[in-house]
């Protein structure tokens, strides 16, 4: 199973030689994939969360493919309705060809409502919108000898049915973001339910997970996987595998934007799995 690292590309502590340092420590660790988030607009319900500086995602990836030589980069998860789509299938295929083959695009349909005023995009069409772009970038794609595409591999973030059909439709991989594993336990059959209804593939299986060691079990009901003592954490990567899931991606980020002033205890975490992974 792969192991990916959600980069916090955002906040007070983060600038050009944090997310350096941040690409080269996760690869280093001997991850497999480098992700990081989205916004275009740090309207006041965005910045409330992921206040600025918020480096764009294909900017900052561009930027850390040269910093890097291994791992693979990607979106967890790109807002679709904020670009044209034929800007993402550009901009999305010249990076994974100059990346070498690296990239993975995570997408979602948003949730800050201002954002979305800001840009102009109907908010109350986010969905329709995604659909809609998704086809548009899979069309352009499909003309290789203009995109060279590569085979771009499209994670759909997203819980809903409607997100879950989504996923069957235009995803190589269903990638939930931070839910608890009785959750994942219970939805992940619906997916294969909905493939088998559209005659499709199920997709493959990729959650962004949390990542919180504790010295203390997390012992309550609403307990999210990856949160815990690093023996509850390893388990829940665990079950995870033994539920399908090819690819988990920790979130070390624990929604307070100045833990990014500090970036080594999350290191520190990512260090803590990776030696147990590694049986060291």
């Amino acid at each position: 199973m792969r192991l990916g690292v959600n980069v916090p590309n955002f906040g007070p502590g983060t600038d050009p030689g944090i997310l350096r340092r941040w690409a080269l420590t996760v690869e280093g660790l001997g991850y497999d994939l480098l992700m990081v988030s989205d916004h275009v607009v740090i309207t006041p319900d965005v910045a409330e969360q992921y206040p600025a500086p918020f480096y764009e995602p294909f900017t900052t990836l561009a930027w850390l493919a040269g910093a890097t030589s291994r791992i693979t980069l990607g979106t967890t998860v790109l807002i679709v309705p904020y670009r044209h789509p034929l800007l993402v299938a550009r901009m999305a295929a010249n990076l994974n060809d100059l990346s070498g083959g690296r990239l993975v695009l995570g997408v979602g349909v948003g949730w800050a409502r201002q954002e979305f005023e800001a840009l102009g995009v109907r908010y109350d069409r986010r969905g329709r919108l995604t659909d809609e772009h998704l086809a548009a970038i899979r069309a352009a794609w499909a003309d290789e000898g203009d995109y060279r595409s590569g085979g771009v591999p499209v994670w759909v973030g997203g819980s809903s049915d409607a997100a879950l059909r989504r996923a069957v439709r235009f995803g190589e991989a269903w990638h939930p973001l931070r839910n608890t594993l009785p959750w994942l336990r219970e939805t992940w059959p619906r997916l294969k339910t909905i493939a088998d209804e559209q005659h499709r593939p199920v997709p493959a299986f990729a959650p962004r997970i949390l990542l919180r060691i504790t010295r203390s079990p997390v012992t309550s009901a609403d307990r999210r996987a990856g949160e815990g003592t690093i023996e509850q954490v390893m388990d829940d990567l665990e079950q995870l595998r033994l539920l399908g899931a090819e690819t988990v991606v920790f979130d070390p980020f624990n929604e307070d934007p100045d833990e990014t002033l500090h970036p080594e205890a999350a290191w520190e975490m990512l260090a803590a799995v990776a030696s147990r992974r590694d049986g060291r």
